[in-house]
This record gives C-alpha cells, sequence and structure tokens, in this order.
C-alpha cells in the first residue's frame, strides 16, 4: 500500500540542455534510433519537447484562468500525460486510479505518482513536486478507502490554500466516490475537469503536430509490414501483431483495441480480430486505434484485398463508396465552421449503408480520440452538440460502409489538421488501385 511522501524535484538529476541525464545515463521513453532515422529519410522535423510542455501548461493554465478557477486536478492518464508529459503504466492506470496531478491556475504543478516511481519524472522541470498517496481504490486500500481518501483530500486542500488562496473552485476530470465525498466535505466547489482539458488538447501547437506527424509516419511504416504480411492461410492475429510489434519497435506505446476482421467478419463493423484464418480474395478491413511514439494516437484505418485475387463487382462497390466519402468530408473543412454545419455539408451515405453507419463522421485526435465529435445527420439530435472549427483542431475524417446482411465491408479513415484555409491531409498511406479501378 502507498503512503503519502512529498518530495521536491533533485535538480542534479535533471536532463542536461544538450538532452543528456545526470543520473546514470538513464533515458526517458521515446522513438529508437530506427524511428528516428526513418523520419529523417522522410524529412519529418522532431518535436521540441520543451517547447511543447510549456505550450501545454500554457493551454491548461489559460482554461483554468478565464474560468476562475483554482486548479484542475487529473486522475485520466491521458489528461495527466498532456500536463506532465509523465507517462506510468498508463493502460493499467485507467482502472486503478494510483495516480493523479494537480495543475494550479498559477502553473505550478504537483504529480502523485506510484509507489517508488519519482524517479520517472525527474527530467522535467515543469513538475515542481512528486507525491504519493492518491491510491484510494478498493484494489489498493480495501475497507480502508475512505481514511486514504481523506488524507488526499487533506493533501490536496494544503497545496490550494497554498498556490490559489482561499479560491475553491476545482476542476476535476474522474475521481473515485470517496474522494469527491471527502473533497465536498472540504468545502471544495467542483467543476467538469473533462471540459476543462478537452478544450485545452482542442488546439496543437507546431510541435504537437511535429510529433504527431511523426508517430503517424511510424504507424504506416508499420502498416506496409503490415500488408506485406497479409497472405491467405495465415491468422487475423498474426496480421494484427505485426502492427502492434513494429508500433513498439519504433517507440510507440500501445493500442487501443484490436479492430481488424476479414472476409464474413467485416461486416457488421466493430468485430476484434481472432484466429480466423485468411482466404484468397477477402476484403482485411482494420482500425489502428494506436500510441505511437510521443504518446500521439495514429487513428488510421485502412481495407485491403487478401492474396491475387481479382476484386469483385461488389467489394468496389463498397470500396468506392467509401471512399469518397472521406475525401467528400475533408475536402469541406475549413476553419470557422460549425459542427453542425458540417454535419449538413458532409456527403450523405448511400441509403443502403446508412443502418450500420459509423458512430461519427469525423472526430477529435491528440494523445488519444479527443474532443469534438461530429456525428451523422441520423444522429445530429439524440447526440450531437455544437462547436466552432479552429485552426490547429486535428480530426479524424472516418467511414464504413457496408450493407445490413451484406457479405462485407469496408473502413477508410484519414487524419488530417485544420489550417488557416482550409486543412492538410496528415496520412500518406495509399489508397486500394484494384478497388478504385
Amino acid at each position: 500500500m502507498t503512503t503519502s511522501s512529498n518530495r521536491k524535484i533533485d535538480p542534479s538529476r535533471r536532463r542536461k540542455p544538450d538532452g543528456s541525464e545526470n543520473n546514470n545515463d538513464r533515458v526517458e521513453t521515446g522513438p529508437t534510433d530506427l524511428a528516428f532515422r526513418e523520419m529523417e529519410e522522410l524529412g519529418l522535423t522532431a518535436p521540441n519537447l520543451s517547447r511543447m510542455r510549456e505550450y501545454r501548461l500554457a493551454r491548461i493554465v489559460g482554461q483554468l484562468q478565464k474560468r476562475d478557477l483554482a486548479g484542475v486536478l487529473l486522475f485520466d492518464p491521458l489528461n495527466i500525460r498532456y500536463a506532465s508529459d509523465t507517462s506510468n503504466m498508463q493502460v493499467w492506470i485507467t482502472h486503478n486510479h494510483a495516480r493523479a496531478c494537480f495543475v494550479a491556475a498559477s502553473g505550478y504543478m504537483v504529480l502523485w505518482d506510484f509507489h517508488n516511481c519519482e524517479h520517472l519524472s525527474a527530467h522535467l522541470p515543469l513538475v515542481k513536486e512528486v507525491r504519493s498517496g492518491a491510491s484510494f481504490f478498493y484494489f489498493e486500500t480495501g475497507d480502508r478507502t475512505r481514511e486514504h481518501a481523506r488524507h488526499f483530500a487533506n493533501d490536496l486542500a494544503s497545496l490550494v490554500r497554498e498556490h490559489s488562496g482561499e479560491n475553491k473552485r476545482l476542476a476535476v476530470d474522474k475521481i473515485e466516490i470517496a474522494g469527491l465525498r471527502e473533497l465536498d466535505g472540504l468545502g471544495f466547489e467542483i467543476f467538469d475537469g473533462q471540459d476543462v482539458m478537452e478544450k485545452a488538447r482542442v488546439i496543437k501547437g507546431e510541435d504537437e503536430l511535429n510529433a504527431m506527424r511523426f508517430s503517424i509516419a511510424s504507424t504506416e511504416i508499420s502498416m506496409k509490414m503490415m500488408q506485406d504480411a497479409t497472405v491467405p492461410g495465415i491468422t487475423e492475429n498474426d496480421i494484427w501483431a505485426v502492427l502492434h510489434a513494429e508500433n513498439i519497435r519504433r517507440g510507440g506505446e500501445w493500442i487501443e483495441c484490436r479492430l481488424l476482421s476479414s472476409g464474413p467478419r467485416t461486416n457488421p463493423w466493430f468485430q476484434e480480430c481472432g484466429p480466423r484464418v485468411v482466404q484468397n480474395g477477402e476484403l482485411l478491413a482494420f482500425d489502428t486505434d494506436l500510441v505511437g511514439p510521443y504518446g500521439f494516437c495514429a487513428d488510421l484505418s485502412r481495407t485491403w484485398m487478401i492474396g491475387d485475387a481479382k476484386p469483385t463487382d461488389e467489394q468496389k462497390k463498397l470500396y468506392q463508396a467509401a471512399y469518397e466519402h472521406i475525401q467528400y468530408n475533408a475536402g469541406i473543412l475549413k476553419p470557422g465552421m460549425s459542427f453542425r454545419e458540417v454535419t449538413q455539408a458532409g456527403l450523405a451515405l448511400p441509403e443502403e449503408y446508412r443502418a450500420q453507419r459509423y458512430s461519427v463522421m469525423m472526430h477529435g485526435v491528440g494523445l488519444c480520440d479527443e474532443y469534438p465529435s461530429i456525428r451523422y445527420p441520423e444522429d445530429l439530435e439524440g447526440h450531437g452538440y455544437d462547436g466552432v472549427l479552429e485552426p490547429g483542431m486535428c480530426l479524424c475524417v472516418e467511414v464504413y460502409a457496408g450493407e445490413v446482411g451484406g457479405k462485407e465491408g469496408v473502413k477508410l479513415e484519414d487524419q488530417v489538421v485544420l489550417t488557416e484555409d482550409g486543412h492538410e491531409n496528415l496520412t500518406r498511406y495509399p489508397f486500394e488501385e484494384n478497388l478504385l479501378g
């Protein structure tokens, strides 16, 4: 069980100005030498991480000051990553909230990390303190959960007093019930931290875009290896394993889903890869949904033929409808459009594919799928919300085309960034000429 401790970061363990470390040659996670060589060949620029981290903190502080909030308390590991650029067992932490981060409206940042993990933040000057004691979920604290939640809440309250005075307006993204009850008991007025963080994260800076280009290019190299491995007689799992392995080889981090299917399993969508042996002449469709180098999401979808068979007319019809859909919808994007206007201006899916339409026409992307979600016309009244496109927003434009009861389906998706006068497609992976012809 973790116990609370407060530790200032030892300056002697900070990263040197030239990027090397003072502490036994430890290096932070990130792209591998292989990835850097490949990106150099592609002419890509690596992000300036110090500048990127400062940009992100400024985005958060701007939201806090705009709303007169004392600070934001974060438990979501993606929000912690955005604020601090620290990474520690991110998938495990999503269901075991053992880490937390507080960002005051002044910009002062405190990280509660897992037991004996203070060294993981030693190279990050924006993290001013590392503490422990944020664990108050049942697996960790059992029938002592309330006790640990109270201890954490009192620890946080002292921080708020020190850095925000009498302001008790606190944003929180996600928290265990016991923790929320203790904060309520201390008189905090709680606001939606997800709103604060999604609005902070939505506009990407230059270095974030460079990191995203890096992650996408790394993913596309991995996709090519996966496509080369797609031959009749192997399993869906064999094919998916190539993408996962190559992502890790290049310094990628994790994959959120297992959305790859072949032949009849491509319809309906959302079936995850399994032991099915793929056959010549079938379609194989997938959605990468991966977190690549620098922690950036590369959310790309492609569909291709298995083997050397000639595509059927039905396969071509599906593919061409999907291709036209994302090309048209990406083409209409420009700053100043409302989300509702994008929905209304978008290309309608052919009638036969609407029943099994994807959940969104497009969605934001950064460290993961992010705000906003832009809906199809059929879903606008029930689930849609409005907002305005701005330069620096990154969107995934996607589609699933598959008829109810159909033999197969097609999934396609590109990742774009809004520019001052339109958009730039960050995706370079080719489409299938044999299915477009």
